[in-house]
């Protein structure tokens, strides 16, 4: 049987996205249990820690997510319904 995920965050940093994108990271975790969902590296924005990018679908759209890896959680950074993840998303899940 599949662990599942243990995630955690800095609860100003949520609040903060709450205010500037209208997400809570509570609402965020949903998006890695989309099973058509999309792991990205994150390349341009920390030198100090590995970032990725979950964009997944949850109830209200295609959200993005992100996050990086501490002491074996998933750590949330940031979240959004940002057109480009979205974009990302259908084109990776388009059926031909």
């Amino acid at each position: 049987m599949k662990e599942k995920p243990d995630f955690h965050w800095d609860e100003n940093k949520d609040k903060l996205n709450r205010k500037k994108h209208g997400v809570s990271f509570a609402l965020a975790q949903l998006a890695f249990l989309d099973p058509c969902r999309i792991i990205l590296e994150d390349v341009s924005h920390s030198q100090q820690e590995q970032r990725f990018y979950c964009i997944g679908r949850v109830t209200e759209g295609i959200l993005t997510v992100r996050f990086t890896y501490r002491n074996k959680q998933i750590r949330i950074i940031g979240a959004g319904y940002w057109r480009r993840g979205k974009r990302y998303y259908e084109k990776q899940n388009t059926v031909l």
